[in-house]
């Protein structure tokens, strides 16, 4: 075994405020085309107004509640001193509710690989949050461990 240190990048198109995209089957695709066997996966978002997250992804419902709470948390008709000041490539995107929900969701997240697989639980998947609009979305993955 060798230790490696890859690198990949994930390009998506979210489809709008609080779209949900389930990118693990990227993070396993990665380890099965590589022969990767143990060590840390990172993945991180290269944006300010989206997040990742890991959690149950195979109920509609459960996503809707994940979005309710969201916009109630941050509503985007609230007033926000950014939209106020910040001209977002000459468009006049008012955003500041994106950042806020930004502020409390992660930007990384690190897995385990154990045995050639990715450590999840039964229902866990990793999925990435846009929490803006309708944009291109960049992930990179990392893994640091042991491979073939």
């Amino acid at each position: 075994m060798k230790e490696n240190v890859l690198t990949e990048r994930i390009c998506l198109e979210t489809k709008g405020a609080y779209d949900m995209i389930d990118i693990t089957h990227h993070a396993t695709k990665l380890i099965a085309d590589r022969h990767l066997k143990n060590g840390l996966l990172n993945l991180f978002v290269e944006h300010t107004t989206c997040a990742l997250a890991i959690n149950e992804f195979t109920d509609p419902k459960l996503l809707n509640d994940f979005r309710k709470k969201l916009s109630e948390f941050s509503p985007e008709d609230a007033q926000y001193e950014h939209n106020e000041s910040h001209v977002c490539n000459g468009d006049d995107c008012v955003n500041g509710h994106s950042h806020c929900n930004a502020l409390f969701l992660p930007t990384s997240i690190t897995c385990q690989i154990v045995n050639g697989k990715l450590n999840l639980g039964t229902w866990q998947r990793i999925f990435l949050i846009e929490l803006d609009r309708a944009r291109p979305r960049n992930v990179q993955l990392m893994f640091m461990g042991e491979g073939n």
